[in-house]
């Protein structure tokens, strides 16, 4: 009854004057701040920082395609789209295996890649977005004297990042030190677990490189012939890097069209 009564009194006195515990709630236009300088720290181009899953559409509807074409093509985006924020909801829980998104120009694979970070790095993991030949570019020019950067502060935080969204594989020309630089950055990530997301225009010479939401083979584009091993990933990137890739990535083959080229064409009432 004591303690009662004198838990009654210390709130007594709390209501005639004494400090009270006050909560900074932080408002809506912060929000946006923090996620812009997210995105900065992380090197997400200004061109991608819009992407998100709530506007990567799997609904498109071009002109002069058949209907059963234009069902299938979205059914790829949606079963693409499902995976890769499967993928990011889960993050870092089963985790193990990064993705590798695959398919033609204009299909949305940086989108889905850039989606993805944003959602795990706002969640407070660490991660890094570089285009392919932008990251063997830095590497190259921190070789130069008079560069400020040297090759471990541009590589550090490349091997160390949670999630790495690498761009654009194999654009480049293929040349020994880019294939072991590339090598180098992968075996480490692989090795120490860390996870990478990797979109390219390569696909496999053979159908079978890709799967889906559902574990069958995608169909490619209809009227899009399947890569000769001249224009394969695997000669773009190494038979090494690719069966390294197999190891620690899923590969998700979009087909679809180029949906940047239909908008183009289309004029500016499309």
């Amino acid at each position: 009854m004591e303690g009662a009564q004198a838990l009654a009194a210390d709130r007594a006195g709390a209501g005639a004057g004494e400090p009270k515990m006050a909560w900074a709630v932080p408002c809506d236009c912060t929000t946006g701040d923090r996620t812009e300088r997210a995105l900065q720290r992380s090197r997400v181009p200004e061109r991608y920082r819009h992407c998100d899953f709530e506007n990567y559409e799997t609904d498109n509807d071009i002109e002069n395609v058949s209907r059963e074409q234009m069902a299938a093509w979205n059914r790829s985006l949606a079963q693409a789209k499902l995976m890769v924020q499967r993928f990011a909801d889960e993050f870092p829980v089963g985790s193990e295996h990064g993705l590798l998104l695959m398919g033609p120009c204009g299909v949305g694979k940086t989108h889905l890649a850039v989606s993805a970070m944003k959602s795990i790095v706002l969640r407070g993991h660490s991660g890094l977005f570089y285009d392919y030949r932008e990251l063997l570019k830095a590497i190259q020019d921190s070789y130069n004297p008079e560069s400020q950067a040297t090759e471990m502060s541009v590589l550090e935080p490349v091997l160390k990042a949670e999630i790495l969204v690498l761009d654009d594989v194999g654009s480049s020309k293929p040349s020994l030190w880019a294939l072991e630089t590339v090598g180098h950055v992968l075996n480490t990530r692989y090795n120490e677990k860390r996870v990478t997301l990797l979109t390219t225009n390569f696909l496999d010479s053979d159908a079978g490189g890709g799967s889906s939401a559902n574990g069958a083979p995608p169909a490619r584009v209809a009227g899009m012939r399947a890569p000769t091993m001249e224009d394969s990933l695997t000669e773009r990137v190494g038979k090494r890097i690719r069966s390294r890739l197999y190891e620690m990535c899923r590969t998700v083959e979009i087909s679809a069209a180029d949906y940047r080229k239909e908008i183009r064409h289309a004029g500016p009432f499309r």
